[in-house]
């Protein structure tokens, strides 16, 4: 069993300038955006587990993970497992894990796979968020900027297109 732990090929090599120079871009606008309209609109649009997205936009944006179909979806579906869960059961260890397991099933059945959202459950459970507004903002608000942003950053320049398919 050891022996399948050691890997089997050699680390990618480091992204070339340019995706380094998006990275950071697209991380400070992409935040920068979303921290924006919270503070002008007056309403939430902001979570943590909105970094990681950006890491994914920004850094990886050729992924499945990185498509908007599981930007949005992913977060929505796992945000709404977590907001079940503290509706119906409360917020406790047995209840962050279970939501957890099932936000990851379904964001699997929905083909809506998006790791950072994985985190939307603990969100909801750890600050015992009960209202249903959370899936709307931060969570379907804040994740439709990030991919809007996403759909100007990653398109920049002629040989860049974002994103590889909708749905």
């Amino acid at each position: 069993m050891f022996h399948k732990m050691k890997g089997t090929g050699v680390a990618p090599g480091r992204p070339d300038p340019l995706q380094i120079l998006t990275g950071l871009i697209g991380g400070i606008a992409g935040i920068g955006a979303v921290a924006y309209l919270t503070h002008m609109a007056n309403v939430p649009l902001l979570m943590a587990p909105f970094g990681a997205t950006c890491v994914l936009l920004f850094a990886a944006p050729g992924a499945p993970l990185a498509q908007p179909r599981n930007v949005i979806g992913g977060h929505f579906i796992a945000a709404a497992v977590g907001l079940i869960m503290m509706n119906l059961f409360g917020s406790g260890e047995w209840q962050m894990a279970v939501g957890v397991g099932i936000a990851i099933a379904l964001m699997q059945f929905f083909r809506a796979v998006h790791p950072p959202a994985g985190a939307n459950p603990l969100v909801a459970l750890t600050a015992g968020i009960q209202d249903w507004e959370f899936l709307v903002t931060p969570v379907l608000f804040g994740s439709v900027i990030l991919v809007c942003v996403a759909l100007l950053i990653n398109n920049i320049g002629k040989a860049k297109q974002w994103p590889q398919y909708w749905m």
